[in-house]
């Protein structure tokens, strides 16, 4: 039982460091020009964001900006949509923008 127990936690935290490492290429792909992970850039940093959102909230200000900003306490966001992104691509981002919280 103990051994099922460890391979269950052992698989989790590789299959976890996978879905940050997928998440950190987009974010190098799509997010740096306007994020930094630990620094403002011109959006706030991922670090900030990790700290003041959850994954629900993350991912659905990625998809449509507009209709949230202002349910997220933002004064405005010209922050683009990115509706193409699979399930599990906003999911991987969203798990290396959590990856920066304290």
């Amino acid at each position: 039982m103990k051994t099922k127990v460890i391979y269950t936690i052992l698989f989790l935290c590789i299959t976890a460091q996978a879905s940050v490492k997928e998440g950190e290429k987009l974010f190098k792909e799509y997010c740096w020009g306007c994020h930094h992970e630990t620094s403002m850039a011109f959006g706030p940093s991922f670090k900030q964001i990790a700290n003041m959102r959850n994954s629900g909230e993350i991912i659905s200000h990625i998809v449509d900006p507009k209709n949230t900003y202002k349910q997220l306490g933002y004064t405005r966001s010209v922050m683009p949509e990115f509706k193409n992104f699979s399930q599990e691509e906003l999911q991987n981002l969203s798990d290396f923008i959590q990856s920066f919280k304290d």
